[in-house]
């Protein structure tokens, strides 16, 4: 079998017996992206010295008989808003363009000790605001399925590049991690809030925001989960659990577990073909034994303007800090300090990021304090009730990831409403602190890929993994797209 299509596991145990060197699997990963690199625009950053570095010590350690974990030697990249000491960190933004941070994000540390071979930072959408990589300073990161189609967002580079080889880390707020991956067909998962530490992640909305793991299938994303989830003293919110051995959930017995539909998802608004695949999904995990029903989740319609409102106010807040004093761009031919924090902040940010903590000021502003924001927080609260009641009832909720798939380039851009409504189905995670995984599970008429989103109670991992990996293996091998060398 070539390197190119080999998951994650079956790389990393090719480079513990020997049969493949971490610089071979390397070498493998840069071809490709030199080969498409320039027509796809996946990465901001590519750090090829210091990856075969990291190659050549592991490579070392292992002649001298060290244990090695499942992904030792595997080339891995991560999204340009985890902080990486050393190595530029932008969150494709012109703001940070030239940052390097002198400290490593503990989930970067983490697969960095367990041998991962780091080889760069992928293209986003700034500062993690959007869902098709087209507000990134640095270029819009192209579908590899079809390039005239965008690749999701705000993982976009990442999901976009899984073809290439490479496994990935990115971080969701909304759906950031599911969506691309539902676009790009692969795989991606967000985990419960609190599960990985938010430590060296530069912050949009720190009550939403979760770093979770992309890969070519189930059992990839679950390895990486397995390796990057710990509790963390520098992380606040992180949560120390018994329980994040997540391969031991990839299982293809699914026979007795209870699977809901929710009847909001399947209404207008969605598109056919999508429907049509998701609810074939449903089919194909009944066959194998679970239980479906269809029933009504409240207060799906009230979600989009309960997120947008509390993570654009959550992000004033974070980027309040980029004002040209501490790091980061700074505005020289500024006249006093006040003019400086203008020019900076005009000329670092992007539309969109603008248009953000625009919206998140006005919502925290006095006088419309209760009326916007705290409103949105007790919505918030009762949609976790509302998923709370369904999970007293089901094991896992299924569904579709987006309401279509992947748009053309520069549809959404032109219409941000648009853009923040194609966010309906994946954003009720983040409100609720939820885990959820997008699985492809069809192509639509053009050819693009279609995913389907599974969401579980808080802690829950294991069920989505294990309903997720009886799907794939149910459904056998999908499309590859393309774009694989």
């Amino acid at each position: 079998m070539k390197i190119m299509e080999m998951t994650a596991l079956e790389l990393g145990k090719a480079v513990r017996e020997k049969e493949i060197a971490a610089k071979e699997a390397l070498e493998a990963v840069f071809r490709v992206i030199e080969k498409k690199e320039e027509r796809l625009n996946c990465y901001v950053t590519l750090d090829r010295e210091g990856a075969f570095e990291r190659a050549r010590k592991l490579q070392e350690r292992l002649s001298q008989g060290m244990e090695a974990g499942p992904l030792a030697g595997v080339p891995v990249a991560v999204k340009d808003n985890l902080c990486t000491k050393g190595m530029r960190t932008t969150c494709s933004s012109r703001m940070l363009e030239n940052f390097v941070p002198c400290y490593t994000a503990e989930a970067v540390r983490r697969l960095e000790e367990a041998g991962a071979l780091i080889v760069g930072k992928t293209n986003m959408d700034e500062f993690a605001m959007g869902s098709t990589t087209e507000t990134s300073a640095f270029g819009a990161t192209r579908n590899p399925w079809q390039e005239e189609h965008v690749p999701g967002g705000s993982s976009g580079g990442s999901a976009a590049a899984v073809a290439a080889g490479a496994r990935f880390l990115g971080s969701d707020t909304g759906g950031s991690i599911r969506q691309p991956a539902s676009f790009c067909g692969v795989v991606g998962m967000k985990p419960t809030y609190g599960t990985v530490s938010r430590y060296g992640l530069i912050a949009y909305g720190s009550s939403l925001d979760q770093i979770g793991p992309l890969g070519r299938n189930v059992a990839d994303c679950a390895a990486l989960l397995e390796l990057i989830s710990t509790w963390d003293k520098k992380d606040s919110t992180s949560i120390d659990r018994k329980d994040t051995d997540f391969t031991s959930a990839l299982t293809e017995g699914i026979r007795g577990m209870r699977i809901g539909l929710p009847k909001d998802y399947f209404t207008e608004g969605l598109a056919p073909q999508v429907k049509r695949s998701v609810l074939a999904a449903a089919e194909l995990l009944k066959e194998r034994g679970a239980e479906i029903e269809e029933f009504d989740l409240r207060l799906v319609e009230y979600a989009i303007p309960a997120y947008y409102t509390i993570a654009s106010a959550e992000a004033s807040s974070n980027l309040e800090r980029f004002d040209g004093v501490k790091y980061g761009l700074r505005a020289e031919d500024a006249n006093g300090l006040h003019d400086m924090y203008k020019k900076t902040r005009s000329r670092g940010f992007g539309e969109e990021v603008k248009r953000r903590i625009m919206l998140g000021s006005f919502v925290l502003s006095s006088g419309y304090y209760d009326a916007y924001y705290l409103k949105a927080l007790k919505v918030k609260a009762l949609i976790k009730r509302a998923f709370d009641e369904a999970f007293a009832k089901y094991d896992v909720i299924l569904g579709p990831v987006a309401p279509t798939s992947a748009p053309r380039l520069g549809e959404s851009l032109c219409d941000p409403l648009k853009m923040y409504l194609g966010d309906i189905y994946t954003i009720s995670a983040n409100l609720a602190g939820l885990p959820g995984i997008s699985v492809p599970c069809g192509l639509d008429e053009e050819g693009l890929p279609i995913g389907m989103q599974l969401l579980g109670n808080c802690f829950e991992e294991k069920k989505l993994i294990r309903t997720a990996y009886a799907y794939e293996k149910a459904r056998g091998a999908f499309a590859v797209c393309g774009e694989v060398g």
